[in-house]
C-alpha cells in the first residue's frame, strides 16, 4: 500500500468562515496516482474543523448563525482570561472557537474508488474556520493502490 501526503494552504475569512477543500483534495488524489483506497483530511489547528457538508450559500450562513448561538463568542470562558495564562499579551480570546472545533472534529476519511472520491452529490469536504482570519494548513493523505 502506498501513502502519499500533501498539504492545502488556506487563507481564511473573518470570524467563522467555511472553505470548500474539494478542489485541493481532488488535485492531491490525481497527483498521488492511487486509484483505490481512502483519503484522510486533517486540520493542523485547534480552532478549525473539517466537516463533510453541502457547500450552499444559505446553509453556510445557517452554520455560522447556529455556531454563534450554540457557543456565543461574548460569553465568559476561563480560557479567555489571558492575564491568568502563560501566553503572549496579544493572544485572542477564542475559547468559543476551541469548543466549536471540539464538537465538529478535526478530520474526515473519504473512500477512493477508481481514482474518484466516494461522496454524495452535494457533499463537500469543508474547512470550518472558527477564529479567522488566519493562514491555515490542512493535511491530505491518500492511502491505497
Amino acid at each position: 500500500m502506498k501513502i502519499i501526503s500533501s498539504y492545502i494552504d488556506v487563507e481564511t475569512g473573518e470570524g467563522i468562515a467555511l472553505h470548500d477543500l474539494m478542489p485541493g483534495i481532488k488535485n492531491a488524489v490525481a497527483k498521488s496516482g492511487i486509484k483505490n483506497g481512502f483519503v484522510t483530511v486533517t486540520s493542523q489547528h485547534t480552532t478549525t474543523a473539517i466537516v463533510i457538508n453541502e457547500n450552499e450559500e444559505r446553509l453556510v450562513e445557517d452554520v455560522k448563525t447556529f455556531l454563534n448561538r450554540l457557543i456565543p463568542p461574548g460569553d465568559r470562558y476561563l480560557h479567555n482570561d489571558i492575564a491568568l495564562r502563560d501566553c503572549p499579551p496579544d493572544e485572542p480570546e477564542n475559547a468559543h472557537s476551541h469548543l466549536a472545533a471540539m464538537l465538529l472534529g478535526s478530520s474526515e476519511v473519504i473512500a477512493l474508488e477508481e481514482g474518484e472520491l466516494v461522496s454524495g452529490q452535494y457533499q463537500s469536504v469543508m474547512l470550518y474556520e472558527l477564529d479567522g482570519p488566519r493562514s491555515r494548513k490542512v493535511n491530505v493523505q491518500v492511502y491505497g493502490e
